[in-house]
């Protein structure tokens, strides 16, 4: 599929890069005139699925890269978004994306990655090969009823 505009970004597995690439993909989205609480949503979603690759991929090994690849479409109202990584991967997706389900309770980890993922996104799918890495696609279409504001002056 061609796009409007792509970008792509490749980082280090370190949890201070989740915050970089939630804002990254925030920016590059800017383009598409969403409103806050899309961003809001993208932002989320993202920073979930960076959390899992660092956390889950890599162990919390900061030796692994990340990528973040992002494509609007023509219609510059849809955005794709895709985190990948080269980690030890899912053994068992379906079971890793029900809501409570997690590998690392030992880090506290709520195990509801993959359901805010879903919750704040339009599609999410996950794609991983034990040994060999994950890769998380999510698409989020922009521009429902946007409600312009309506100034008004009163005199009392």
């Amino acid at each position: 599929m061609e796009y409007f505009n792509e970008m792509e970004v490749v980082f280090d597995s370190r949890s201070e890069n989740e915050g970089f690439a939630r804002v990254a993909v925030a920016a590059f989205m800017t383009q598409m005139d969403p409103v806050l609480e899309e961003v809001a949503d993208v932002k989320t979603a993202v920073s979930e699925a960076v959390t899992n690759s660092i956390i889950h991929g890599y162990e919390g090994r900061t030796s692994g890269k990340i990528t973040v690849w992002c494509g609007i479409e023509k219609d510059r109202k849809t955005i794709l978004v895709t985190v990948k990584d080269q980690g030890v991967g899912i053994e068992n997706v379906e079971q890793a994306m029900e809501p409570l389900y997690t590998t690392r309770p030992d880090m506290d980890r709520s195990g509801m990655g993959f359901a805010f993922m879903e919750a704040f996104m339009d599609e999410v799918q996950v794609e991983s090969v034990p040994g060999k890495g994950t890769t998380v696609w999510m698409k989020k279409t922009t521009g429902g009823e946007k409600k312009e504001a309506v100034w008004t002056t009163q005199s009392h």
